[in-house]
C-alpha cells in the first residue's frame, strides 16, 4: 500500500525534494541616497537601510563575500524635478553607484530604469497637467538606459510600464553601442498595494493621482501574458512578475508559456508583513522567508529580487 510519510523522514525529505533554493537565484535590492553620508534605517522596512555612496561599496563587498550574485539598485537624488533629470544624468545618483561597485566588486549590477525616483510629481513619465505621457517618455527612458549602460550597468530593468518602453530602450543601446547590456523588463507589474513600503524607501510617492493608469489590474490575468509577450517581441531578455507571492498563478503561466529567464519580485509589502509579524512573535521569520522564497522558486522564478538574499546567504544553507 502507498504511504507518503515514508518519503517525509529526515533526509529522504530532502533527498526528494523538487524545488532547490541557493544563494544564485537571489538580488539584493538596494537603495543608495544621494544626500547622506552613512546608513539609514528605512523605518518601514525593519532590517532594511538607506545607502550612501561612502558606504555602498562595503555593503556590495559584503553581499560578494556571503556569496549573493547580484545587486538591483534605485536611486535617490538630491534633487527633483518635473522631467527626472536626474535619472539620464551621466552624473546622477544611480550612475554614480554603479561605477562604485564595479571598482570594488564583480557583483552583477541591475539598474532600476525609471523615473518615478527623479520626478518631482513622482509618476514614472512625463506629465501635461494630470495626464502622464507615455511616447513623450519613451526617448527619456532610452536616455537613461544608456547612462547607465555607460556607468557599468550589467543589465538595465525598466519598471515604468510605459507602452513600448523595451523597444525604445533596445534601440537607444543599440544606437549607442550597448547591444550585449541585456533588458530584464517588469513586464508584468500589478498595481499593487503591496508596494506601500516601497514609497518611504524609496521617496518615490506620487503628488496626485495614483498609477492605475499604466500598471495593470490585480483582477487581469490574460493581460499579464499579452504585456509579457509585447515586451518579448521587443527585445526584452529577461521578464519579471511583481509582485511575487500574490501573483503566482501568473508567475507559472510566465515560465510555462514562455520559458523566457523569468524573475520574481518580493516586494516591501511581502517583507514587511513577515517581518512586522515575526517582531510580534507571531511566526518565525526565517521560517516564513524560506518558505516563501522557495515557493516563488516552485512557480517558476529563475531568479527572485529579494530584500532577503543577504539574510539568506548569512544562513550558509
Amino acid at each position: 500500500m502507498r504511504r507518503m510519510r515514508r518519503l517525509r523522514a529526515p533526509k529522504i525529505r530532502e533527498m526528494v525534494a523538487e524545488t532547490h533554493l541557493s544563494c544564485n537565484d537571489l538580488v539584493q535590492p538596494i537603495f543608495v541616497d544621494e544626500r547622506i553620508t552613512a546608513p539609514k534605517a528605512i523605518e518601514s522596512m525593519p532590517g532594511q537601510f538607506r545607502q550612501s555612496l561612502e558606504s555602498l561599496p562595503a555593503e556590495a563587498g559584503a553581499l560578494e563575500d556571503l556569496g549573493v550574485p547580484a545587486v538591483l539598485l534605485f536611486g535617490l537624488p538630491a534633487q527633483k524635478d518635473e522631467v527626472g533629470s536626474g535619472a539620464y544624468d551621466p552624473h546622477g545618483i544611480i550612475q554614480k553607484a554603479v561605477a562604485a561597485i564595479k571598482e570594488t566588486t564583480s557583483l552583477i549590477v541591475i539598474t532600476d530604469l525609471c523615473l518615478c525616483e527623479y520626478t518631482s510629481h513622482g509618476h514614472c513619465g512625463l506629465i501635461r497637467g494630470e495626464k502622464v505621457l507615455n511616447d513623450e517618455t519613451l526617448p527619456l527612458l532610452g536616455e537613461t538606459a544608456v547612462s547607465q549602460a555607460a556607468a557599468g550597468a550589467d543589465i538595465v530593468a525598466p519598471s515604468g510600464m510605459m507602452d513600448h518602453m523595451v523597444r525604445a530602450i533596445r534601440a537607444s543601446l543599440d544606437l549607442d553601442g550597448y547591444a550585449d547590456t541585456p533588458i530584464l523588463s517588469y513586464a508584468a507589474k500589478y498595481a499593487s498595494t503591496f508596494y506601500g513600503p516601497f514609497r518611504e524607501a524609496a521617496e518615490s510617492g506620487y503628488a496626485w493621482g495614483d498609477r492605475k493608469g499604466y500598471q495593470m489590474n490585480p483582477a487581469n490575468f490574460a493581460e499579464a501574458l499579452w504585456e509579457v509577450q509585447l515586451d518579448i517581441e521587443e527585445g526584452a531578455d529577461m521578464v519579471m512578475v511583481k509582485p511575487a507571492m500574490p501573483y503566482l498563478d501568473v508567475l507559472r503561466a510566465v515560465k510555462d508559456m514562455f520559458g523566457m529567464p523569468t524573475a520574481a519580485y518580493q516586494v516591501s509589502g511581502e517583507y514587511t508583513m513577515i517581518t512586522a509579524a515575526a517582531r510580534q512573535g507571531w511566526l518565525d521569520e526565517n521560517a516564513a522567508f524560506l518558505e516563501s522564497l522557495t515557493c516563488i522558486r516552485r512557480a517558476g522564478a529563475d531568479m527572485i529580487i529579494t530584500y532577503w538574499a543577504k539574510e539568506y546567504a548569512r544562513l550558509g544553507l
